[in-house]
């Protein structure tokens, strides 16, 4: 096979654990691929697309981290510290019988990343850190259950944000839409990045370039690299099977940022301005893509 897999005979057990015969399960699928191969299509390594009980157990990882989420979306307003936020994910992580991805991960001291107003991408919560009256905040829940991940991220508008930051907010969350229109079975994973990113600059914003989505499931990043900052029909084609985020950050101003804090970790926008982030992690399938976290 085009992955350099092992090949299967017509009689064997399917790869995929359904428990049936190749030749009545996923040889058709296996022959498209090679075809496709054959052809030059970039294409995923079956090793990649996840089974049906790989995807059940995913989801009950999912239920968890959209749990957090909704949790935080009723208790966070001005006067919380970051460091509050941290102390509910773990809470609520660990009382479901999960663990929070990001604690420990590469030396990531917290459970959750806390992002505000020009910070980019990985926050690290502080109790030093109050939300006030006008702030914004992306609030990047990860989860592992049962060996299983999880990752989904919301922007929260803290009190009486100003309209052109809260257009900010609400633009970034309506490209994810624009996003997942793309997210169409056998096209090119670059259709997404490539229409969020005209998306964006329609409205006069840029997209960070360094960061995007990733493959996740049975690992916290998988391939691929989903950019926002890419040509259409570029890229692996979206193989029913292919589990993976979308998470556009978007930029009020330009789209170069700084990675120079001391902390190793926190990003921030080069010119102080601030951004957004929404994610939400999709399953392909046969007939489009599911929402898995969001």
């Amino acid at each position: 096979m085009y992955d350099g897999d092992v090949e299967l005979g017509r009689n064997d057990d399917c790869w995929c654990g359904s428990g049936k015969k190749y030749k009545k399960c996923h040889l058709e699928f296996d022959e498209r691929l090679e075809k496709l191969a054959q052809q030059g299509a970039q294409l995923p390594p079956r090793a990649l697309l996840k089974t049906p009980a790989e995807v059940e157990a995913i989801k009950r990882s999912a239920q968890v981290n959209v749990g957090v989420l909704d949790l935080v979306a009723k208790k966070i307003g001005p006067g919380i510290t970051t460091e509050e936020i941290d102390q509910w994910v773990y809470d609520y992580t660990t009382e479901h019988g999960a663990i929070p991805a990001p604690l420990d991960y590469e030396g990531f001291p917290k459970s959750v990343c806390t992002s505000v107003n020009e910070v980019v991408c990985h926050g690290i919560p502080s109790p030093d850190e109050v939300l006030k009256d006008g702030d914004i905040v992306n609030v990047d829940c990860s989860t592992i259950l049962d060996g299983y991940f999880s990752d989904s991220s919301r922007m929260f508008c803290i009190g009486d944000v100003a309209p052109k930051v809260r257009e900010l907010v609400e633009a970034t969350k309506e490209s994810i839409q624009v996003g997942l229109a793309e997210a169409q079975p056998w096209r090119p994973i670059g259709n997404i990045g490539a229409a969020i990113n005209a998306f964006a600059k329609e409205h006069g914003y840029s997209v960070v370039r360094e960061f995007g989505g990733h493959g996740i499931g049975l690992e916290f990043h998988e391939d691929p690299f989903v950019s926002f900052a890419c040509r259409p029909d570029t890229g692996w084609l979206l193989v029913p099977g292919l589990m993976f985020t979308i998470e556009p950050m978007i930029n009020m101003g330009k789209h170069r940022i700084d990675m120079s804090d001391p902390n190793g970790w926190t990003v921030r926008t080069k010119d102080g301005l601030p951004t957004a982030q929404w994610e939400v992690q999709v399953l392909m399938t046969d007939e489009g893509y599911e929402l898995i976290s969001w």
